[in-house]
């Protein structure tokens, strides 16, 4: 089989089968202040055999003024400059603000109105938010829990920007739905309104403490045990009824004695939290159905599983990270044997779907190499190829991406990617971002090769 020699230094030699080449893609800057520099830029992507741009749609840019008043100019810049170079474009809804996360450099909150809009509904601001174990709450995304109370606002959203650009749908190869904070479908638990006990490689902070988070776990332990008697035996407790059950605190103390393994109430707090974020990730790729009736079905639409790679391999307290941003089911943690633990999250792309459109999911960390016995006890590379095996298994759309912008800067990163479009089951990459791709001398001279003519 013939090969395609991409980039070779002392370290490794990059190749890909000819007829095999990956779909490459690359992410727009999270705002373009410099026109100009974004055209120029794109231009360059496009010489190197960038297929399309993803385009962050902020929320908060375009509906910050009031409920339903649109701005679409500055996106109308953006997709005709990208139009112009003769590139794709991948739009993301992104419902989470610009800004707060790794790398970012912008501040673009959610709209303003939004927190007060259900007030003569009796729901506070922060019956909206994430409230963490510790008692902060999160502005970076509305909560799963106000779903169906903030449904119409997502769907309009979504409504007002398939009327806006159903003209050039066809230049769309995917419509992506953010679904929590940086985009991606998990819990903010490892943000910054829980400081330094959150941050990497901590095990993160749970996020299930507002009030309707507490009445939703009363109500899912209902239909649970049926009775309160039935949940006092399974327990050990003494309650009178479902109401006065709290969620489950001290969980520093619980993880260091493996109790969050072996107690009821907190084996039944991680499988109710998980099975919540899943039931989110289907309402929210619901809800895009029905709002781009209008656009072209054979335009899949795409979700982000972030890449939690640490405390996989700690002697304590494994794969917490991963249980408090709620990507994995806690049967996984309570396993004695390796268990990968996304099945239900990626099954909401499996062709049995009900959605008429196709889903894609992505996944990130694709650069990264183990690192297990670090302090973060690391393994993202084992993580990207159990991703890889459920999605080949449950026969789904999977495509990747880089997590940091630093992995297209090194060979090693570089080599990763290769390995895992080979053999991963990776059926094409993103990369983070397009200015470090065509100011990066490595990635330019990486896929350079893929364009003899350039």
């Amino acid at each position: 089989m013939r090969k395609v020699m991409l980039f070779c230094s002392l370290l490794f030699c990059l190749t890909w089968p000819v007829q095999a080449l990956p779909e490459i893609n690359a992410m727009a800057p999270l705002i373009v202040r410099e026109r100009s520099e974004f055209q120029h830029q794109l231009k360059v992507a496009k010489k190197l055999g960038i297929t399309a741009i993803s385009v962050d749609v902020w929320w908060g840019l375009v509906e910050q003024a009031g409920d339903q008043q649109f701005v679409w100019h500055y996106y109308d810049d953006v997709f005709s400059d990208i139009r112009a170079a003769g590139l794709k474009i991948i739009p993301i809804m992104a419902f989470h603000q610009c800004g707060g996360n790794v790398g970012d450099d912008c501040d673009i909150p959610l709209p303003g109105w939004i927190w007060t809009h259900y007030q003569r509904k009796g729901i506070a601001p922060d019956d909206l938010r994430y409230q963490s174990e510790d008692g902060n709450t999160a502005n970076e995304t509305l909560s799963l829990w106000s779903d169906e109370l903030v449904k119409n606002q997502y769907i309009e959203f979504m409504q007002a920007f398939a009327t806006r650009y159903q003209t050039i749908a066809t230049d769309f190869v995917e419509l992506n739905i953010s679904m929590g904070p940086a985009g991606e479908l998990r819990y903010p638990s490892y943000n910054s309104h829980d400081g330094v006990a959150a941050a990497f490689p901590s095990r993160g902070r749970f996020q299930a403490y507002s009030l309707l988070s507490r009445t939703d776990f009363q109500l899912w332990l209902e239909q649970r045990y049926q009775n309160i008697a039935t949940l006092n035996s399974g327990w050990g407790t003494a309650y009178q009824n479902f109401t006065e059950i709290a969620l489950p605190l001290s969980w520093d103390q619980a993880i260091a004695s493996n109790q969050h393994l072996t107690e009821p109430s907190r084996q039944d707090f991680l499988q109710w939290y998980h099975q919540a974020l899943v039931a989110h990730g289907a309402r929210m790729l619901r809800y895009a159905e029905y709002a781009f009736q209008q656009l072209p079905a054979e335009i899949p639409l795409g979700f982000k599983i972030p890449g939690i790679h640490w405390t996989i391999n700690s002697d304590i307290g494994a794969r917490t990270a991963e249980l408090a941003a709620g990507i994995i089911d806690a049967n996984a943690a309570f396993s004695s044997t390796p268990e990968p633990g996304y099945q239900q999250i990626i099954a909401l792309a499996a062709p049995k779907a009900k959605q008429p459109r196709k889903v894609v999911v992505h996944f990130t960390a694709l650069e990264m190499s183990d690192e297990p016995e670090g302090e973060a006890g690391s393994m993202p590379s084992t993580l990207v190829n159990w991703i890889g095996a459920e999605a080949r298994r449950q026969g789904v759309i999977l495509k990747g991406e880089n997590a940091l912008a630093a992995g297209l800067y090194h060979a090693e990163g570089w080599s990763n990617l290769q390995q895992v479009l080979r053999n991963g089951n990776y059926q094409g990459l993103t990369l983070l971002r397009l200015n470090d791709i065509v100011e990066n001398p490595l990635a330019v001279a990486t896929l350079q090769q893929l364009q003899p003519g350039f």
